[in-house]
């Protein structure tokens, strides 16, 4: 008999297999000797009381053995002769999964990334750390693996209908992602982590007969009426397709403007924009697991998180991509604005957290640049923010 079983335990025994055994065997009504396997599949804290209480979900077997763990892997059938081309702008995450799943329909993709190689990248953020001066088509935000290759991975999201993400989880693992992602209620990689597995993410790419241009910057798009047939790189050069996925991000305004240039049909939408505080990691985690005054955080649970979410004259306000044991990261894309991030290296062990604190901001919100923007509005708004910004921290990043 194979069961799954949610089981709550007290944090000195939540890592314990032997603990977790006896519990299935009670929940069961079973003798434990008949319990002939836990596995673990979900994680996740309760610290609403000062006794914090972990929630495991385990696949249990009883009177027979568990089924072989399957190690999580990615692998796509050989390209046809006659494969159909699909053009990619963008080689971060999206472009990145877009670039796998092609690979398994058949299709070639080819796959253009302004920004550098993960490695080479990490050369482009000294300027910007050490004098305040951005490499603009090289930074925290573009290159390979996109803004979340230095700055955070984290994989949760509070959206409910983005696909199979246990299957974006199992493609990480296998490139070489902790396979603790696969059981966290809150996975999360790490800024130290991330490089190599885009990396291997790429390496996949070409080894199942893809293509990845870094420092080929899309400038223009070729059109054939109403479809979208390929792009000029900066260099001139004209790359063509049967389809073409702009993945491009946040950041790359240059491709919303040439959209709407190219009348391409784009629609204001509501977007969030705030601020990003720091704090103590001691104080969140006295605050979130309820410790005594000079009361360590036990070894045995993770810097702590929060999250807040309010209404304010009927504007929504909430806290964003929070950072436990994390850094705050330069994350302008041009030299005349200052934007931040949050980061945490895998082991989230900073004295500081951070998190965004945002507030909704409506299209009519950015109806004075709509005169000279139209659509785009709410990038010149974005703008016109980052640059005051700027200049109201006496002109450095």
């Amino acid at each position: 008999m194979i069961e799954t079983l949610d089981l709550i335990l007290p944090l000195e025994a939540s890592e314990d297999e032997a603990a977790w055994k006896a519990a299935a065997a009670k929940k069961l009504g079973v003798p434990e000797s008949r319990v002939t396997g836990v596995r673990l599949l979900k994680h996740s804290l309760d610290a609403r009381q000062r006794a914090v209480k972990v929630q495991l979900r385990l696949e249990v077997a009883v009177d027979e053995p568990l089924a072989e763990e399957v190690t999580p892997a990615w692998s796509a059938p050989s390209l046809p002769r006659d494969a159909k081309t699909a053009v990619i702008v963008g080689c971060g995450p999206a472009g990145m999964f877009a670039a796998l799943r092609c690979l398994e329909r058949g299709i070639k993709p080819i796959v253009l990334e302004r920004g550098k190689d993960a490695s080479a990248r990490r050369f482009d953020l000294a300027p910007i750390l050490r004098q305040g001066v951005v490499v603009e088509d090289s930074n925290y935000c573009f290159g390979e693996g996109g803004a979340g290759t230095f700055s955070d991975g984290k994989l949760y999201t509070r959206a409910t209908k983005r696909g199979p993400v246990a299957r974006v989880y199992e493609i990480l693992v296998a490139h070489g992602a902790p396979q603790r992602i696969l059981t966290d209620a809150h996975p999360h990689i790490g800024s130290n982590l991330l490089p190599n597995v885009v990396k291997a993410m790429r390496a996949s790419i070409l080894e199942a007969g893809g293509e990845v241009r870094f420092q080929a910057k899309v400038v223009d798009f070729i059109l054939d009426g109403d479809h979208l047939r390929g792009v000029v790189t900066a260099d001139g050069e004209e790359i063509t397709g049967d389809a073409v996925i702009l993945a491009t991000g946040h950041s790359a305004r240059d491709i919303y403007r040439l959209l709407a240039e190219k009348k391409i049909l784009l629609e204001r939408k509501p977007f969030a924009v705030g601020v990003r505080i720091e704090h103590p990691q001691p104080f969140i985690d006295a605050e979130q697991y309820h410790l005594r005054k000079d009361e360590a955080r036990p070894d045995l649970l993770p810097a702590a998180r929060y999250a807040v979410a309010t209404k304010i004259d009927d504007r929504g306000v909430h806290s964003f991509c929070m950072c436990p044991g994390g850094f705050i990261v330069p994350a302008s894309t041009e030299n005349d604005e200052v934007v931040v991030n949050g980061m945490s290296l895998a082991r989230r062990d900073s004295p500081f957290a951070n998190s965004g604190l945002v507030v909704t901001v409506e299209p009519e919100d950015t109806d004075s640049f709509a005169k000279e923007h139209g659509v785009l509005s709410g990038i010149a708004y974005q703008k016109a923010l980052e640059v005051a910004a700027k200049q109201a921290g006496g002109g450095g990043q």
